[in-house]
């Protein structure tokens, strides 16, 4: 760690999140693998569908950025899907790759003529799931999942238990059922899966140290969702306390309010923590346009990160500091630099919210340099174009107006 961790070339952010008090109670791991499930969970999106040559650019993207893991789908789901997972399970391109499935015997044969290496299996871990969503009695799904994770050990997979609605339980009650599962079955990794996005951080400090108490030499994963906009601040919370792989997907696709976005989540470790897991940050932008672009999501333009209009510039005073600091004190205004994560280099933009710096700086692009009575003038002309129009101007919108105005 630097002297500054806060302040590099590329970014500037609070020397607080640096301060002794703040940082005496972290427990990283070494390691944080990034475990991508954009390709099963993230499809169940309602209106996503990825077919054969989408999953495969995906996930040569994904690799390309330097992607730990790769959950590649449900193998017993489809043909199709059956052979995505085998086709990535073959190649040598980085990411190990996972299948997904039920705590089913038949489900992890699928995984094992897939080829893959570990499976992650579904554990109903909820009395009101089990009864309502299943409708099986405990017992049933206590015995299932014995069956079907020895199963998968007896044929060399790696097998992580995957606690559906994790954090809606009785934590003694789904600790003694993991417990059990875990003892007279297998598990090489658990899950802690806030399948409802149900949980405050405050909870979450307490949900992942009561599971390293009682699992103390359990890798834990983190697969949390969005639903109340706090995926991101667990996951960061979950991985302080010893977490050790972070399961995401991009531009949070997924069921309902989607899952944890990982753009975000990994630009935070990088610059809020000073944390470097390995992802290739310039490519996030091009990973993110990719999945947009294959799927048809909307993503709004001032997505953090990835959006298309983050580093518009159109608040006069803001353009003002972003043109009087120029690129060397960019991260004056910025917190990140947008070539950092792939993005093009921040621009003034005309609208409404225009200041006086702008016009001038617009005017001279066209070789026009006037009084600043003058510009006043166009400014307003543009404030009021602004009203009318509700939008942006175009720089030939821009010059046909100041042009006019000035009588040109």
């Amino acid at each position: 760690m630097s002297d500054t961790p806060w302040k590099t070339e590329n970014w500037f952010t609070s020397p607080w999140n640096f301060a002794p008090e703040v940082t005496k109670d972290w427990k990283f791991p070494e390691k944080i693998q990034i475990h991508d499930v954009t390709l099963r969970d993230g499809e169940q999106q309602a209106g996503l569908a990825f077919d054969f040559d989408d999953k495969i650019r995906i996930a040569e993207a994904l690799a390309e950025a330097g992607v730990h893991r790769i959950e590649a789908g449900m193998p017993v789901v489809s043909k199709d899907d059956a052979k995505v997972v085998q086709e990535l399970a073959r190649r040598d391109f980085g990411p190990k790759v996972y299948a997904f499935s039920r705590c089913m015997v038949e489900d992890v044969k699928r995984a094992v003529d897939s080829g893959v290496k570990g499976v992650i299996m579904e554990v109903p871990a909820s009395p009101h799931l089990i009864e309502h969503g299943y409708r099986w009695d405990l017992e049933r799904a206590i015995d299932l999942s014995i069956e079907s994770t020895n199963y998968a050990h007896d044929q060399g997979l790696e097998v992580v238990f995957f606690p559906i609605d994790f954090t809606r339980s009785d934590i003694n009650w789904v600790i003694d059922l993991i417990d059990r599962v875990g003892q007279e079955g297998h598990m090489d990794g658990l899950a802690l899966v806030d399948t409802m996005g149900a949980t405050s951080i405050h909870a979450m400090q307490y949900f992942v140290r009561s599971m390293k108490a009682r699992f103390p030499d359990i890798p834990l994963e983190a697969h949390f969702h969005m639903d109340y906009g706090l995926g991101i601040a667990n996951t960061l919370m979950a991985v302080s306390e010893g977490v050790e792989v972070i399961q995401s997907t991009v531009l949070g696709v997924g069921e309902r309010a989607g899952n944890v976005p990982m753009e975000e989540t990994v630009m935070a470790l990088r610059t809020l923590y000073d944390i470097d897991i390995g992802i290739k940050l310039e490519n996030l932008k091009g990973l993110a346009d990719l999945v947009r672009d294959v799927c048809g999501v909307i993503v709004p333009s001032n997505r953090p990160v990835v959006g298309d209009d983050l580093f518009k510039v159109e608040s006069g005073i803001i353009a003002t500091w972003l043109l009087n600091c120029g690129d060397e004190f960019q991260t004056d205004v910025l917190p990140f630099r947008p070539r950092m994560v792939g993005q093009a280099e921040p621009e003034t933009v005309m609208g409404k919210g225009s200041g006086i710096d702008t016009v001038k700086e617009w005017l001279a692009r066209i070789q026009v340099n006037v009084e600043d009575e003058k510009s006043m003038d166009v400014l307003m002309a543009v404030k009021d174009w602004g009203l009318i129009h509700k939008r942006l101007m175009t720089p030939d919108e821009f010059n046909a107006l100041a042009k006019d105005v000035l009588g040109l």
